[in-house]
Protein backbone atom coordinates (compact mmCIF):
# COMPACT_ATOMS: atom_id res chain seq x y z
CA UNK A 1 0.00 0.00 0.00
CA UNK A 2 1.24 3.80 -1.08
CA UNK A 3 2.10 5.85 2.09
CA UNK A 4 -0.30 8.29 1.27
CA UNK A 5 -3.39 5.81 1.05
CA UNK A 6 -2.05 3.84 4.77
CA UNK A 7 -1.71 7.49 6.43
CA UNK A 8 -5.73 8.09 4.81
CA UNK A 9 -6.65 4.50 6.07
CA UNK A 10 -4.84 5.21 9.57
CA UNK A 11 -6.43 8.37 9.78
CA UNK A 12 -10.36 6.91 9.28
CA UNK A 13 -9.70 4.16 11.64
CA UNK A 14 -8.42 6.82 14.69
CA UNK A 15 -11.02 9.13 13.78
CA UNK A 16 -13.87 6.38 14.47
CA UNK A 17 -12.16 5.74 17.46
CA UNK A 18 -12.37 9.20 18.64
CA UNK A 19 -15.99 9.09 17.40
CA UNK A 20 -17.01 5.92 19.58
CA UNK A 21 -18.31 4.01 16.79
CA UNK A 22 -15.53 1.37 16.07
CA UNK A 23 -16.26 -1.92 16.01
CA UNK A 24 -16.66 -3.54 19.54
CA UNK A 25 -14.76 -6.45 19.37
CA UNK A 26 -14.13 -9.42 22.13
CA UNK A 27 -11.48 -11.94 22.70
CA UNK A 28 -10.94 -15.20 20.54
CA UNK A 29 -12.21 -17.34 23.48
CA UNK A 30 -15.39 -15.14 23.77
CA UNK A 31 -15.99 -15.80 19.80
CA UNK A 32 -15.65 -19.43 20.58
CA UNK A 33 -18.10 -19.72 23.45
CA UNK A 34 -20.59 -18.06 21.35
CA UNK A 35 -23.86 -20.59 20.21
CA UNK A 36 -24.48 -20.32 16.62
CA UNK A 37 -27.64 -21.84 14.42
CA UNK A 38 -30.34 -19.00 15.45
CA UNK A 39 -30.75 -16.20 13.97
CA UNK A 40 -29.87 -13.19 16.40
CA UNK A 41 -32.59 -10.87 16.84
CA UNK A 42 -31.88 -7.06 18.01
CA UNK A 43 -34.63 -3.90 19.14
CA UNK A 44 -34.49 -2.02 16.67
CA UNK A 45 -33.89 1.27 17.80
CA UNK A 46 -36.36 3.31 20.16
CA UNK A 47 -39.15 0.73 18.59
CA UNK A 48 -37.83 -2.01 20.39
CA UNK A 49 -38.87 -4.62 17.97
CA UNK A 50 -36.97 -7.77 18.10
CA UNK A 51 -35.67 -7.70 14.19
CA UNK A 52 -33.24 -10.43 12.46
CA UNK A 53 -29.67 -9.29 11.99
CA UNK A 54 -30.33 -10.12 8.49
CA UNK A 55 -33.18 -8.78 6.35
CA UNK A 56 -35.01 -9.49 3.55
CA UNK A 57 -34.49 -7.38 -0.07
CA UNK A 58 -36.91 -7.48 -2.03
CA UNK A 59 -35.14 -6.32 -4.81
CA UNK A 60 -33.23 -10.15 -5.02
CA UNK A 61 -37.03 -10.87 -6.60
CA UNK A 62 -36.15 -9.14 -9.97
CA UNK A 63 -34.80 -11.79 -11.42
CA UNK A 64 -37.28 -14.82 -10.76
CA UNK A 65 -40.57 -15.89 -11.44
CA UNK A 66 -43.47 -16.17 -9.32
CA UNK A 67 -42.76 -20.07 -7.77
CA UNK A 68 -39.00 -18.90 -7.00
CA UNK A 69 -39.39 -15.85 -5.00
CA UNK A 70 -42.30 -17.28 -2.79
CA UNK A 71 -40.17 -20.27 -2.19
CA UNK A 72 -37.19 -17.65 -1.10
CA UNK A 73 -39.32 -15.97 1.06
CA UNK A 74 -40.68 -18.89 3.10
CA UNK A 75 -37.29 -20.26 2.92
CA UNK A 76 -35.85 -17.47 4.77
CA UNK A 77 -38.90 -17.02 6.74
CA UNK A 78 -38.09 -20.86 8.09
CA UNK A 79 -34.44 -20.01 8.66
CA UNK A 80 -35.43 -17.00 11.19
CA UNK A 81 -35.83 -13.84 9.21
CA UNK A 82 -38.37 -11.86 10.33
CA UNK A 83 -37.95 -8.65 8.17
CA UNK A 84 -38.77 -8.15 4.51
CA UNK A 85 -37.81 -4.97 2.70
CA UNK A 86 -38.92 -3.40 -0.90
CA UNK A 87 -39.45 -0.60 -3.05
CA UNK A 88 -41.34 0.48 -5.87
CA UNK A 89 -38.23 1.66 -7.46
CA UNK A 90 -37.54 -2.58 -7.51
CA UNK A 91 -38.15 -4.12 -10.68
CA UNK A 92 -40.29 -1.52 -11.67
CA UNK A 93 -42.98 -2.49 -9.28
CA UNK A 94 -42.68 -5.87 -9.82
CA UNK A 95 -40.71 -6.89 -6.90
CA UNK A 96 -43.45 -5.40 -4.81
CA UNK A 97 -45.96 -8.06 -6.83
CA UNK A 98 -43.77 -10.51 -6.27
CA UNK A 99 -43.31 -9.77 -2.28
CA UNK A 100 -47.09 -9.62 -1.60
CA UNK A 101 -47.88 -12.87 -3.61
CA UNK A 102 -45.20 -14.97 -1.89
CA UNK A 103 -45.64 -13.45 2.06
CA UNK A 104 -49.58 -14.79 1.62
CA UNK A 105 -49.58 -17.04 4.41
CA UNK A 106 -47.71 -16.44 6.79
CA UNK A 107 -48.26 -14.85 9.77
CA UNK A 108 -48.61 -11.16 9.69
CA UNK A 109 -48.01 -10.90 13.36
CA UNK A 110 -44.47 -12.31 12.62
CA UNK A 111 -42.41 -10.44 10.50
CA UNK A 112 -41.48 -6.87 10.02
CA UNK A 113 -42.76 -5.03 6.66
CA UNK A 114 -41.09 -2.05 5.41
CA UNK A 115 -41.26 0.42 1.73
CA UNK A 116 -39.92 3.16 0.84
CA UNK A 117 -40.84 6.29 -1.60
CA UNK A 118 -38.58 8.44 -4.11
CA UNK A 119 -41.51 11.35 -3.75
CA UNK A 120 -39.90 14.09 -2.11
CA UNK A 121 -43.78 16.23 -2.11
CA UNK A 122 -46.71 15.09 0.04
CA UNK A 123 -49.55 14.47 -2.76
CA UNK A 124 -46.63 12.14 -5.21
CA UNK A 125 -45.71 10.35 -1.49
CA UNK A 126 -49.42 9.59 -0.46
CA UNK A 127 -50.24 8.04 -3.88
CA UNK A 128 -47.41 6.16 -3.86
CA UNK A 129 -47.55 4.73 -0.21
CA UNK A 130 -51.51 3.89 -0.77
CA UNK A 131 -50.63 1.76 -4.43
CA UNK A 132 -47.64 0.41 -2.24
CA UNK A 133 -50.32 -1.16 0.37
CA UNK A 134 -52.36 -2.95 -2.23
CA UNK A 135 -49.17 -4.07 -4.02
CA UNK A 136 -47.93 -5.50 -1.05
CA UNK A 137 -51.72 -6.77 0.11
CA UNK A 138 -51.48 -5.06 3.46
CA UNK A 139 -53.24 -2.59 5.42
CA UNK A 140 -49.81 -0.86 6.81
CA UNK A 141 -45.97 -0.93 7.32
CA UNK A 142 -44.08 -1.44 10.09
CA UNK A 143 -41.29 0.97 8.76
CA UNK A 144 -41.84 3.73 5.77
CA UNK A 145 -38.47 5.43 4.27
CA UNK A 146 -37.56 7.99 2.46
CA UNK A 147 -35.34 5.91 -0.64
CA UNK A 148 -32.20 7.08 -1.95
CA UNK A 149 -31.71 11.02 -0.39
CA UNK A 150 -28.24 11.87 -2.27
CA UNK A 151 -28.30 15.96 -1.69
CA UNK A 152 -29.18 18.05 1.14
CA UNK A 153 -31.30 19.47 -1.23
CA UNK A 154 -33.16 16.37 -1.36
CA UNK A 155 -33.87 16.61 2.54
CA UNK A 156 -35.01 20.19 2.31
CA UNK A 157 -37.66 19.69 0.05
CA UNK A 158 -38.88 16.16 1.91
CA UNK A 159 -39.44 17.85 5.53
CA UNK A 160 -40.11 21.46 4.18
CA UNK A 161 -43.74 22.63 3.67
CA UNK A 162 -45.35 20.29 1.13
CA UNK A 163 -43.13 17.43 1.49
CA UNK A 164 -43.45 13.66 2.19
CA UNK A 165 -42.76 14.16 5.52
CA UNK A 166 -46.16 15.52 6.13
CA UNK A 167 -47.56 12.60 4.67
CA UNK A 168 -45.60 10.84 6.40
CA UNK A 169 -46.56 12.08 9.78
CA UNK A 170 -50.34 11.88 8.68
CA UNK A 171 -50.29 8.36 7.80
CA UNK A 172 -48.78 7.25 11.14
CA UNK A 173 -51.72 8.72 13.09
CA UNK A 174 -53.90 6.66 10.53
CA UNK A 175 -52.43 3.71 11.36
CA UNK A 176 -50.84 2.78 7.61
CA UNK A 177 -47.11 3.47 9.19
CA UNK A 178 -45.90 2.82 12.40
CA UNK A 179 -41.94 3.96 12.44
CA UNK A 180 -40.44 6.43 9.71
CA UNK A 181 -36.83 6.29 8.39
CA UNK A 182 -34.91 6.81 5.40
CA UNK A 183 -31.96 5.56 3.33
CA UNK A 184 -29.11 7.50 1.62
CA UNK A 185 -26.34 7.11 -0.28
CA UNK A 186 -24.24 10.37 0.27
CA UNK A 187 -22.72 11.20 4.30
CA UNK A 188 -23.74 15.17 3.78
CA UNK A 189 -27.71 13.55 2.85
CA UNK A 190 -27.84 11.98 6.03
CA UNK A 191 -26.27 14.27 8.11
CA UNK A 192 -28.97 16.21 6.88
CA UNK A 193 -31.74 14.22 7.45
CA UNK A 194 -30.76 12.79 11.01
CA UNK A 195 -30.63 16.58 12.04
CA UNK A 196 -33.54 17.12 10.45
CA UNK A 197 -36.57 14.67 12.14
CA UNK A 198 -36.15 12.31 14.49
CA UNK A 199 -36.08 9.20 12.40
CA UNK A 200 -36.50 5.72 13.54
CA UNK A 201 -33.98 4.33 11.46
CA UNK A 202 -31.15 5.10 8.69
CA UNK A 203 -30.43 2.51 5.61
CA UNK A 204 -26.56 3.63 4.83
CA UNK A 205 -23.94 1.74 3.03
CA UNK A 206 -21.94 0.59 5.90
CA UNK A 207 -19.17 -1.99 4.63
CA UNK A 208 -15.34 -2.78 5.53
CA UNK A 209 -14.27 -1.69 1.91
CA UNK A 210 -14.98 2.09 2.37
CA UNK A 211 -15.19 2.28 6.07
CA UNK A 212 -11.10 1.13 5.84
CA UNK A 213 -10.02 2.92 2.78
CA UNK A 214 -11.79 6.77 3.19
CA UNK A 215 -13.79 6.44 7.05
CA UNK A 216 -17.02 6.29 5.17
CA UNK A 217 -19.90 5.90 7.22
CA UNK A 218 -18.35 6.77 11.01
CA UNK A 219 -19.90 10.48 10.62
CA UNK A 220 -23.07 9.02 10.25
CA UNK A 221 -23.03 5.66 13.09
CA UNK A 222 -21.99 8.75 15.05
CA UNK A 223 -24.94 10.93 14.76
CA UNK A 224 -27.50 8.26 14.36
CA UNK A 225 -26.31 6.49 17.86
CA UNK A 226 -26.48 10.18 19.41
CA UNK A 227 -30.32 9.94 17.87
CA UNK A 228 -30.93 6.72 19.10
CA UNK A 229 -31.69 5.87 15.22
CA UNK A 230 -31.37 2.00 14.15
CA UNK A 231 -28.90 1.87 11.20
CA UNK A 232 -29.72 -1.12 8.48
CA UNK A 233 -26.62 -1.64 6.67
CA UNK A 234 -26.91 -1.79 2.91
CA UNK A 235 -24.11 -2.77 1.11
CA UNK A 236 -22.85 -5.05 3.50
CA UNK A 237 -21.38 -7.42 1.24
CA UNK A 238 -19.89 -5.03 -1.13
CA UNK A 239 -16.15 -5.85 -2.43
CA UNK A 240 -15.33 -2.64 -4.26
CA UNK A 241 -15.45 -1.73 -7.73
CA UNK A 242 -15.01 -3.60 -10.65
CA UNK A 243 -11.76 -3.40 -11.99
CA UNK A 244 -11.13 -1.68 -15.25
CA UNK A 245 -10.06 -4.99 -16.80
CA UNK A 246 -11.88 -7.53 -14.69
CA UNK A 247 -14.34 -10.23 -15.86
CA UNK A 248 -17.96 -9.01 -14.74
CA UNK A 249 -18.95 -12.49 -12.77
CA UNK A 250 -22.40 -11.07 -11.94
CA UNK A 251 -24.35 -8.16 -13.75
CA UNK A 252 -24.47 -5.94 -10.77
CA UNK A 253 -22.10 -2.19 -10.24
CA UNK A 254 -20.19 -3.30 -7.73
CA UNK A 255 -18.28 -6.48 -6.80
CA UNK A 256 -19.64 -8.52 -3.95
CA UNK A 257 -18.04 -11.24 -1.60
CA UNK A 258 -18.73 -14.94 -2.73
CA UNK A 259 -17.49 -17.19 -0.52
CA UNK A 260 -19.49 -18.12 2.83
CA UNK A 261 -16.74 -17.62 4.63
CA UNK A 262 -16.11 -13.90 3.46
CA UNK A 263 -19.91 -13.11 3.96
CA UNK A 264 -20.02 -14.34 7.43
CA UNK A 265 -16.72 -12.16 7.99
CA UNK A 266 -18.39 -9.10 6.49
CA UNK A 267 -21.41 -9.70 8.76
CA UNK A 268 -19.61 -10.32 12.27
CA UNK A 269 -17.98 -6.97 11.41
CA UNK A 270 -20.93 -5.14 10.30
CA UNK A 271 -22.94 -6.39 13.16
CA UNK A 272 -20.34 -5.22 15.57
CA UNK A 273 -20.15 -1.57 14.95
CA UNK A 274 -22.65 0.53 17.90
CA UNK A 275 -25.94 0.76 16.40
CA UNK A 276 -26.15 -1.68 13.39
CA UNK A 277 -29.13 -3.73 13.96
CA UNK A 278 -28.85 -5.74 10.37
CA UNK A 279 -27.41 -6.15 6.98
CA UNK A 280 -28.86 -6.71 3.53
CA UNK A 281 -26.95 -8.56 0.85
CA UNK A 282 -26.79 -7.73 -2.74
CA UNK A 283 -30.19 -8.17 -4.72
CA UNK A 284 -29.27 -12.07 -5.94
CA UNK A 285 -31.04 -14.95 -4.26
CA UNK A 286 -27.86 -16.79 -3.63
CA UNK A 287 -26.14 -14.84 -1.72
CA UNK A 288 -29.52 -13.45 0.42
CA UNK A 289 -29.60 -17.43 1.22
CA UNK A 290 -25.94 -17.33 2.30
CA UNK A 291 -26.09 -13.77 4.14
CA UNK A 292 -28.68 -15.84 5.93
CA UNK A 293 -26.61 -18.81 6.74
CA UNK A 294 -23.84 -16.14 8.02
CA UNK A 295 -26.63 -14.42 10.62
CA UNK A 296 -27.23 -18.05 11.92
CA UNK A 297 -23.24 -18.66 11.83
CA UNK A 298 -22.86 -15.28 14.29
CA UNK A 299 -20.27 -14.90 16.55
CA UNK A 300 -18.88 -11.91 17.67
CA UNK A 301 -15.98 -10.69 15.84
CA UNK A 302 -12.46 -10.44 16.51
CA UNK A 303 -9.26 -8.24 16.21
CA UNK A 304 -8.28 -10.99 14.18
CA UNK A 305 -11.65 -10.06 11.98
CA UNK A 306 -11.16 -6.76 12.27
CA UNK A 307 -7.03 -7.19 10.92
CA UNK A 308 -8.37 -9.79 8.06
CA UNK A 309 -11.12 -7.17 6.39
CA UNK A 310 -8.55 -4.13 6.76
CA UNK A 311 -6.27 -6.49 4.95
CA UNK A 312 -8.84 -7.42 2.34
CA UNK A 313 -9.86 -3.78 1.55
CA UNK A 314 -6.29 -2.44 1.09
CA UNK A 315 -6.72 -2.99 -2.57
CA UNK A 316 -10.09 -2.47 -3.00
CA UNK A 317 -11.81 0.87 -4.84
CA UNK A 318 -14.44 2.86 -3.94
CA UNK A 319 -18.01 2.83 -5.13
CA UNK A 320 -19.45 5.73 -3.78
CA UNK A 321 -16.10 8.20 -3.69
CA UNK A 322 -17.86 10.35 -6.77
CA UNK A 323 -20.95 10.72 -5.71
CA UNK A 324 -19.74 11.60 -2.37
CA UNK A 325 -17.09 14.02 -3.31
CA UNK A 326 -19.76 15.50 -5.67
CA UNK A 327 -22.49 16.04 -2.85
CA UNK A 328 -19.05 17.66 -0.09
CA UNK A 329 -18.47 19.97 -2.53
CA UNK A 330 -21.96 21.49 -2.10
CA UNK A 331 -21.99 24.59 0.32
CA UNK A 332 -25.70 24.30 1.40
CA UNK A 333 -27.59 24.82 4.54
CA UNK A 334 -29.45 21.65 6.77
CA UNK A 335 -33.05 22.25 6.01
CA UNK A 336 -34.66 24.16 8.57
CA UNK A 337 -36.71 22.42 11.20
CA UNK A 338 -40.32 21.11 9.65
CA UNK A 339 -42.09 21.53 13.03
CA UNK A 340 -43.25 24.56 11.68
CA UNK A 341 -44.88 22.86 8.81
CA UNK A 342 -46.35 19.56 10.49
CA UNK A 343 -47.82 21.15 13.59
CA UNK A 344 -50.35 18.79 15.42
CA UNK A 345 -48.46 15.64 14.13
CA UNK A 346 -44.91 16.38 15.41
CA UNK A 347 -43.65 13.48 17.47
Amino acid sequence: MKRRAFLKMVGGMAGSEMLGIGPVLVSEAVAAAAPVGVMPRRPLGRMGWQVSAVGFSGLGLTHDEQEVCTASVHEAFERGVNYYDVAPAYGKGTCETKLGIALQGLDRSRYFLACKTKKLDRDGARSELENSLRQLRTDHFDVYQLHHLVKPADVQAALGPGGVLEMLLQAKAEGKIRAIGFSAHTTKAALAALRGYAFDTVMFPINYVEYYTRGFGKEVLALAKEKQAAVLSIKTLNAGAWPKDAERTRKWWYRSLETQDDINLAYRWTLALPGVVMGFPPSWRDLQSKAITAGLAYRPATEADAAQLQEMAKDCGSIFKREEDSVASLNLPYPHHPQDCCEGLWA
